[in-house]
């Protein structure tokens, strides 16, 4: 995806190198991204590590997998035209070893926005904001090894592009958090409520024939 978004054109350093780089810059924004979210929706610290392993595993499964089916095409494609006399070159990456590569990056990097949580570093979003922007700039700038960027332009993209994806998803967050606290759901719950504890039950009031018979029975002589 952020190959594709960059606009980077890869050189041939490294074999694998270039699926570790884009996996862990994936991993890095995307785990991010709800770590802001949640952040911006004011939720308990403890659903940021639920949301964020949850995305971690998921997203990097699918985007390992994605890669795979990518290849796997690419391989037949180049199959089908070596019949024909025109294949382009192969470059020798397995499928599956790319969706692996890809996969390890994205869920390796991608605890980087956690690790405050993890370790409980306070204040917790504003230390996971300082640990993921010099893990954007510092992956980002690893991508000079594939590509053909400088390191200082590459890192600042990277910077730049996930603290606008963690923006967006922080003020979602924020909306998100405001509606739940709408005055119809602070009405809703302030009617189970009274005086700070559970709202104590009426008892039924009894009718004035109870009351009479009650009364006629403790008049009456023994």
């Amino acid at each position: 995806m952020l190959e594709r978004l960059l606009g980077d054109e890869r050189t041939d350093a490294g074999t694998y190198l270039a699926e570790y780089i884009y996996g862990a810059n994936d991993g890095i924004v995307t785990t991010f991204a709800v770590v802001a979210g949640v952040a911006g929706a004011a939720l308990e610290p403890s659903i940021v590590l639920i949301l964020g392993v949850a995305n971690l595993l998921a997203d990097g499964f699918s985007m390992g997998m994605s890669n795979y089916l990518s290849r796997r095409t690419e391989i037949d494609y180049r199959e089908a035209d070596g019949r024909r006399g025109d294949a382009p070159a192969d470059d020798g990456k397995a499928p599956a070893r790319t969706a692996l590569a890809t996969f390890a990056a994205f869920v390796v990097a991608g605890w980087t926005p956690l690790l405050p949580y993890v370790f409980v570093i306070e204040p917790l979003f504003e230390a996971a904001v300082v640990v993921t922007g010099v893990a954007f700039f510092t992956v980002g700038a690893s991508r000079s090894l594939v590509t053909k960027r400088s390191w200082y332009r590459a890192g600042g993209e990277m910077f730049a592009v996930g603290m606008t994806a963690a923006a967006v998803a922080y003020t979602v967050g924020v909306l998100l958090g405001a509606s739940r606290e709408s005055p119809g759901a602070v009405d809703g719950r302030l009617r189970g409520t009274h005086a700070g504890g559970p709202a104590t039950p009426r008892r039924p009031r009894r009718g004035r024939a109870s009351a009479a018979a009650a009364t006629a029975t403790a008049s009456t002589p023994r």
